[in-house]
Order: C-alpha cells, then sequence, then structure tokens
C-alpha cells in the first residue's frame, strides 16, 4: 500500500491553494443561495416595481421640458431602473459580510491558509454575477411588457447592462467597505437608507436634470447616480462615446480599487 504524499511549504505548514482559486471557490460559495426561488423573486420585484409605477403612471413625463425628442419614456427609464438595482445589489454586499462576521465564517477562514481579502473580492463577484442575471431577467421582462426597445438596438441593451453591473461593482465595494470598517449592521443599515434614497430619486432617473426645481437640478448634476445613468442610457439610445464609456469604465476601477485597499486593511484587523 502506498502512502500519498502532502506537500507542504518550506515551514512545513501547508501553502494553501491559489489566490485565484480561493476567489473562485469563495464565490460559487457566495453564489449558491442566489439561486434559491426566494432570492430570484427578491431580488426582482423591487426593479419591476418602480417599472409598473414610473413606467406606467409617469408616461407623461415623456413630454417633459428638455426630454429627449423621438425617446419612449419607457426607453428613457429602463438604463435608470438597471443602475438602481445594482445600488440595491451594493448594499447587500455589505448586509452579507456583516451576516458572515456574526456567523463565524470570518473565524474559520481565519483558521485556514487563506488570502483573507480574496473573501472580499469574491463577495463583489457573487453580487456582480447576481446583479447580471437580475438585469437580464428585468430587460427581458420590460422588453414583453412594456416594449422596451431602445435605438441602440441590442448591442446598445448589452452595453447599458455590463455598464449597469460594472458600476453595481463599484457600489458594492463601497458597501463592502462601510461593513468591514463599522462592523455593525444597524449602523450600516441607517447609513444605507440616509444615502440611498437622496442618491436615487434626486437625479436624472426619472425626468431630465433640466425638469427639476432648480436647488434638485444643482443636486442631480452632482450626484454620481446622475452619471451612472447617463452612460448606461447614453448606451441604450446608441449616442455614447467611447471616451464617455472609458471614463466611466476608468472612474469605477480606480475607485473599486481604493475601496477595496481600505476594505481589505480594515477586514485584515477584525
Amino acid at each position: 500500500m502506498t502512502t500519498a504524499t502532502v506537500h507542504t511549504g518550506h515551514n512545513g505548514a501547508w501553502p494553501g491553494s491559489a489566490v485565484p482559486t480561493q476567489i473562485l471557490a469563495l464565490t460559487a460559495r457566495a453564489v449558491r443561495p442566489l439561486r434559491q426561488p426566494g432570492m430570484i423573486f427578491a431580488s426582482l420585484i423591487e426593479p419591476l416595481i418602480i417599472l409598473l409605477l414610473f413606467g406606467g403612471v409617469f408616461q407623461v413625463l415623456g413630454s417633459a421640458p428638455g426630454f429627449p425628442a423621438g425617446v419612449d419614456y419607457i426607453d428613457y427609464l429602463m438604463p435608470a431602473v438597471l443602475v438602481i438595482a445594482t445600488l440595491t445589489n451594493g448594499v447587500n454586499s455589505g448586509a452579507a459580510l456583516i451576516r458572515d462576521l456574526g456567523n463565524g465564517m470570518v473565524t474559520r477562514l481565519r483558521a485556514t491558509p487563506i488570502w483573507l481579502p480574496s473573501f472580499l473580492v469574491a463577495r463583489s463577484f457573487a453580487d456582480s454575477f447576481r446583479a447580471l442575471s437580475q438585469l437580464v431577467l428585468i430587460t427581458v421582462l420590460a422588453t414583453l411588457t412594456f416594449g422596451f426597445s431602445p435605438p441602440g438596438g441590442i448591442l446598445g441593451t448589452a452595453g447599458a447592462i455590463a455598464i449597469a453591473v460594472l458600476i453595481g461593482w463599484t457600489i458594492s465595494w463601497v458597501f463592502i467597505m462601510l461593513a468591514a470598517v463599522l462592523r455593525n449592521g444597524q449602523v450600516l443599515t441607517a447609513i444605507t437608507t440616509v444615502v440611498t434614497f437622496p442618491l436615487m430619486f434626486a437625479s436624472n432617473a426619472f425626468v431630465t436634470a433640466d425638469a427639476l426645481p432648480g436647488w434638485l437640478e444643482v443636486v442631480a448634476n452632482v450626484n454620481p447616480v446622475s452619471f451612472a445613468i447617463s452612460t448606461a442610457r447614453d448606451a441604450a439610445l446608441g449616442t455614447a462615446s467611447f471616451g464617455q464609456v472609458l471614463q466611466t469604465i476608468g472612474i469605477c476601477v480606480a475607485a473599486a480599487a481604493a475601496l477595496a485597499t481600505i476594505a481589505g486593511r480594515a477586514f485584515r484587523r477584525l
């Protein structure tokens, strides 16, 4: 009978798997609960409510001053719904990390030869996968129910979804960082409530910034959510420039890198 050989590091300790393998395994763990019917329903209900309320009730806003000529309101609204849906996913990233801090998952990870920040990276990737699945389903439903058919066609719609997922990935790092620093679910929830609603409604999501009251127009013009929505909207409408998309990608990657650095340092001190 032969005896299996266990490869160890130079000091006799098991070196563990490579970082990409760790991230892949932890991402698969985080994605697994998202396949449950209840989670799928929960991830769809809020965007669908926004579509039903604003897509049906506020069609008249399509005639508001400054509204793009020849653009159906659903084609104008839908990219905003995509970005708003990823904002909700980002909030869930922080809440999920708080849960893992409380259920002992992080404590168990510390007993393994793992690069701890890989847990945070996996969390952001899992929520991005969830966002992508959610946005594809919402887009199909909007097309079948409301006749969503933007001038940018399938390519423009795919671009809007991709931009929304990238923005959602960056937003998830905001809340992962907050969760790692605060380590308190109640405080995180309070901050989320205070921040997300103004960002959502004080923007160009539902009407053009020009149609808002003076002070609110100023807020909407400096609101980062308005910038994100504009990029996704321009992609769907087929008017996005290469420079605009490149700028959005650069800002998202730079912001995510900075937030991930802060989150990683705070996470290692837990």
